[in-house]
């Protein structure tokens, strides 16, 4: 347990820090689709699939983060996740056909899912005064590295010649994040327990509710970021200019994502909190449908961005912290994340590739907008549903 303030900015640091990769495989594939359609021969569904998939594992296999955990302790847990992401990233970037791509798309789905929720485990025992702190440090760090990603991947593409060196490159700086956790982070104090599944909380309504109001986060956000810079460059925008828009959406998105948590603890609910997110959320995304056809660089295009960004940018650190609102103790924490995870992303795992054949079907993204602003729309009720109050512990 983390009580000074040396010790809690260490453990803060390396949260931020080992969030860093953890989002970065699915950030770079939306400026870059064109170029892996191109060299692999993927239709627009098919394409979907990359961001499909590692949403997919990290709603199937977010239960077994409690037993990595509690099997090797949540420090080398962690650890190894940033290890599977890196690597089977860099593998990725090597393989030489589309079923190759997809089946490493799978390992790095893995490390995704086991470290969901093994790091709300993290904030549970080593900050547990400061649990939306906690929370937004590692959502800045996923946040910080998926706009970097999505900004320097199309450059490094250009410069090295091609989609695979530039993935290969992002893919390696994962062993920065993952010595850099080692080092900041002490051993885990705790005893290892036998691996066995968690037991999930299928009975507690809140624990369900969280993973519906998780779900309508993340089918919009996986939605957006694989077929918005898509969506532009169809509409004459080069690939540097539609990529150059999704950093700043994900840089707006992460602005947010820093400074909700430093409020959240202390003004508002939960509900008030998430309901502004969610409507700051859907006026972007009308706007950036009310935009579509405007020239590179509009001043509407790019603020309809940032404003869909920043809804989901706030929205996003405040649902991951309501497990720990609700949790007695560390163990629940991940068991309650784990059911949220599961559901949410398997709800919204089909995002990107129904989105893709919609477009495959249609011949444009007219109609994915508008399904991105119903899905927007959508997060507004499912955040009014959120207590009054902060999220109190209620019998399982």
């Amino acid at each position: 347990m983390t009580a000074n303030p040396v010790g809690l900015a260490r453990i803060l640091a390396a949260l931020t820090l080992v969030g860093l990769p953890l989002r970065t495989q699915i950030l770079m594939i939306g400026p870059m689709v064109g170029a892996l359609q191109a060299d692999l021969g993927m239709t627009h569904a098919v394409a979907g699939l990359l961001g499909s998939i590692p949403v997919l594992c990290m709603g199937i296999l977010a239960p077994l983060g409690p037993v990595l955990a509690g099997s090797i302790g949540p420090r080398l847990g962690a650890a190894l996740c940033v290890t599977l992401v890196g690597g089977f990233g860099i593998a990725r970037a090597v393989m030489p056909d589309s079923g190759s791509v997809l089946l490493a798309t799978i390992g790095i789905g893995a490390g995704m899912a086991f470290v969901g929720p093994i790091l709300p485990r993290v904030v549970r025992a080593r900050a547990p005064g400061h649990p939306a702190a906690g929370t937004g440090a590692y959502v800045a760090g996923l946040i910080i590295g998926g706009s970097v990603a999505a900004a320097v991947v199309v450059p490094l593409a250009d410069g090295f010649g091609g989609w695979r060196p530039a993935f290969a490159a992002i893919s390696a700086t994962a062993a920065v994040s993952l010595v850099a956790w080692l080092i900041l982070v002490p051993a885990d104090p705790e005893r290892r327990a036998k691996p066995s599944l968690p037991r999930l909380p299928w009975r507690r309504k809140s624990a369900w509710l969280l993973g519906l109001v998780f779900a309508s986060q993340s089918t919009l956000f996986y939605g957006a970021i694989t077929w918005l810079a898509s969506a532009y460059v169809e509409q004459g925008w080069t690939v540097g200019q539609a990529a150059g828009l999704i950093a700043l959406f994900n840089g707006v998105g992460l602005l947010a994502s820093l400074s909700i948590p430093l409020l959240a603890d202390r003004f508002g609910t939960r509900r008030s909190q998430m309901t502004t997110a969610a409507i700051l959320a859907a006026v972007g995304s009308l706007g950036v449908v009310l935009s579509a056809g405007a020239p590179p660089g509009s001043p509407v295009a790019l603020g309809a961005a940032a404003l869909l960004g920043i809804g989901i940018g706030a929205f996003f650190p405040l649902v991951l912290t309501l497990p720990v609102d609700v949790a007695r103790d560390p163990a629940e924490a991940a068991s309650i994340t784990a059911l949220m995870l599961l559901v949410g992303y398997l709800l919204s795992s089909v995002a990107p590739v129904a989105l893709g054949l919609v477009r495959d079907v249609t011949g444009d993204f007219a109609t994915v907008l508008w399904i991105l602003v119903a899905l927007a729309v959508a997060m507004v009720p499912l955040a009014l549903s959120i207590g009054s109050g902060r999220h109190r512990a209620e019998a399982a």
